[in-house]
């Protein structure tokens, strides 16, 4: 497992995942997939309230792992995932609710994801689309995404506007009009220019009147930079300190039923993320890894388990690294091992951690505005690649409920002590309803939503519809 053939291939020739360049060029690429997961690798800790030291460590940690489940025929990083970042933000907004009680759930669904993993390896990919057509895996995404829309308006934009706005706005134009690469690691350059712009608005403009990430919502007179914390770091060593609530950066996890549940709905999308990204590189790299589809979930799963066994973040694989491999043509394995190698030396550097944390949240506010947006504009990604048809009144009605009980915050309470809100009520209502009514209307059921959606359609039935088939929604 551990021997690739190095190979000298010619220009636009692949390099096989069980093959690699001389080692000199393959630490380059190494490096170059460290540079491609990077911004959203500590970005999205930062916004969980949790170390993006231990991300960082964790990532080469668990990439590693992964390697070896998939006995390195699926090249891929494990990175951060943003899966979790509306459910731990509802967490977070409970009273009772700390970095603990985080991890502790997001390590239980870890284990249910390594569980789904092991399912599918035995009984076949075929059960994840009948549970979780793209009509439901694109409803919950989507709900999970825009649920993120709020934490934006109220945590991160406030705190410094206009560098948001002058963030965002680079990153846009960065991510579109950059060539090549260089628009791959849009979020990564998009946080330089706004840690320069916050820097020199305080050296132009002095300290800004508003809130901070600790100031309980109090507006107060604070410098949009301050690196105290990176001066008085350590530049080798383990994790340590405390997050922002006073939790260790290093801890163990509380459990709550009620916090699981909230981040249960996550699954569903490290599922999609999973197999989506499984199908990408099969088809880069022309194997058939659909043997390896269990694998890789289960192996995801675990990962972030062990990552948030002591208190680290959710990892999932990253379609920027897939986006490298696209770009250079080079699916080597051993390119991977060198970059969650680096990924690790930079985890016991915790003055490259303080770095990142002092990054100003007007900074954040203009980087989340887009990427909370881009997570639930997934969902309608999915929606469109695999044709789901909204004049069928089983996606149409089946799906409504779930998406605006998610996104809005309904919520349905049990006794004084359990309830259901938000992204878990809204996808249980999207899963219950939609598998309710599936494949169980006759061709004149739901006339008036198909007569809207298709208004020059002949008739009701199959002939009336763009799909005939529910069950294939």
């Amino acid at each position: 497992m551990f021997t690739w053939r190095e190979v000298t291939p010619a220009p636009g020739e692949p390099v096989a995942p069980d093959e690699r360049l001389p080692w000199g060029k393959t630490v380059g690429l190494g490096a170059q997939h460290v540079v491609a997961m990077f911004g959203a690798t500590f970005v999205f800790p930062l916004v969980m309230g949790l170390d993006p030291n231990l991300a960082i460590l964790f990532s080469g940690i668990c990439t590693i792992l992964f390697l070896l489940v998939t006995s390195n025929r699926v090249p891929s990083y494990l990175g951060t995932s943003a899966s979790f970042v509306a459910s731990v933000a509802a967490i977070r907004l409970h009273s009772d609710g700390d970095s603990a009680h985080v991890t502790g759930a997001i390590l239980v669904a870890g284990l249910v994801l390594g569980a789904v993993g092991v399912l599918v390896h035995y009984a076949g990919s075929g059960i994840i689309h009948k549970v979780l057509p793209p009509a439901v895996t694109g409803a919950v995404v989507m709900l999970i995404g825009f649920n993120l829309a709020p934490v934006v308006a109220g945590i991160y934009w406030p705190q410094d506007q206009w560098v948001a706005l002058a963030t965002a706005t680079f990153m846009v134009c960065a991510a579109v009009l950059m060539p090549g690469f260089w628009s791959r690691i849009a979020v990564f350059l998009a946080l330089i220019f706004g840690y320069v712009v916050s820097w020199l608005a305080d050296v132009m403009f002095g300290s800004i009147h508003s809130i901070t990430g600790s100031s309980n919502g109090q507006e107060i007179d604070h410098h949009r930079v301050v690196w105290a914390g990176v001066k008085a770091a350590d530049w080798i060593g383990l994790p340590h300190g405390k997050l922002g609530d006073g939790v260790s950066v290093v801890h163990g996890p509380k459990f709550s039923l009620t916090f699981i549940l909230l981040v249960l709905p996550g699954v569903i999308a490290l599922i999609a993320e999973n197999t989506g990204h499984v199908k990408a590189v099969a088809e880069m790299t022309k194997t058939d890894l659909d043997p390896y589809m269990g694998r890789a979930i289960a192996a995801d799963g675990f990962a972030t388990a062990l990552s948030s066994a002591f208190g680290g973040s959710p990892t999932t694989t990253y379609a920027e690294n897939i986006g490298v491999m696209g770009a250079t043509k080079v699916y080597s394995t051993a390119a991977y091992y060198v970059a969650a190698i680096v990924a690790i030396l930079l985890g016991l550097c915790p003055k490259f951690g303080a770095l990142v944390s002092a990054t100003p949240g007007g900074v954040l506010g203009g980087i989340t505005v887009i990427l909370y947006g881009m997570i639930g504009l997934v969902g309608a990604k999915i929606w469109v690649e695999n044709g789901v048809d909204f004049g069928n009144p089983v996606n149409m009605v089946g799906l409504a409920a779930g998406l605006i009980a998610g996104i809005g915050g309904v919520s349905l309470t049990f006794g004084k002590n359990f309830e259901l809100s938000g992204i878990a009520l809204g996808t249980i209502l999207v899963i219950l309803y939609f598998h309710l009514v599936n494949g169980r209307g006759s061709s004149t059921s739901g006339l008036t939503t198909r007569a809207l959606s298709h208004p020059d359609d002949d008739g009701p039935g199959p002939a009336g519809s763009h799909r005939s088939e529910p069950d294939q929604e």
